[in-house]
């Protein structure tokens, strides 16, 4: 689909390349903004909070970006977009990694018996720990390389897993938030990830049944 008398944008090489540039410096700049404050002491009453909810709320948002790729790609008619998705996957694993860093460090000063006894105590952090852990496979396999060595169905059936990484994002951002009865962001970012799967979803049947019915069956 595509807007009525607009042709679908097709960069050059050339403008492709300044495009993911652009990309890649604008993903960069909730960290700035975080190393910034920090330098500036900008951070408030709580800094270990504010890190922590800062880095949390951007791994939605990049999670959201990154599964949105696939219907603007399709409903735009952009098949370039897909080229930035690898780049929005990783930072959604970077802003992960951030996140999971406040909990090791600043909570618990790297003493991982503690920090997997908390993980065991306090379900919240148990399911932000599981959705961590999905994510590694996922950022470790994003390379060229990695999809030639498993494989192409190998490796579409593992990054499947990410239909299974954003609800637990959710559920971890909805439990976080129920200790202060704060359901709004919660509630808006559930609806926008459970709609983003859905379209993904129901693009695979369309294209599913598409398939079949250009199946011709021989006769015995």
């Amino acid at each position: 689909m595509t807007f009525p008398g607009n042709p679908p944008f097709h960069p050059t090489p050339r403008q492709l390349s300044g495009i993911k540039r652009c990309v890649f410096l604008l993903s960069l700049l909730p960290f700035l903004r975080l190393v910034i404050f920090t330098l500036t002491d900008r951070l408030g009453a709580n800094p270990l909070e504010f890190i922590s909810r800062n880095s949390g709320d951007w791994t939605l948002y990049f999670l959201c970006i990154t599964l949105a790729v696939t219907p603007l790609r399709k409903w735009l008619q952009w098949p370039w977009l897909i080229k930035l998705r690898r780049m929005l996957g990783l930072f959604v694993f970077f802003y992960a990694c951030l996140h999971f860093m406040t909990f090791v460090w600043f909570d618990h000063f790297f003493d991982l018996s503690e920090m997997f006894r908390d993980v065991i105590k306090r379900p919240f952090i148990t399911v932000g720990f599981i959705t961590f852990v999905l994510l590694i496979p996922l950022a470790a396999t994003s390379s060229n390389r990695m999809v030639r060595l498993l494989g192409g169905k190998r490796w579409q059936w593992l990054h499947r897993l990410i239909y299974l990484i954003a609800p637990l994002a959710i559920v971890h951002f909805w439990w976080m938030k129920a200790g202060k009865h704060d359901f709004a962001q919660p509630i808006l970012m559930g609806l926008i990830v459970a709609s983003l799967l859905l379209v993904r979803l129901v693009s695979r049947v369309r294209q599913r049944r598409q398939q079949k019915r250009f199946i011709k069956i021989s006769p015995i």
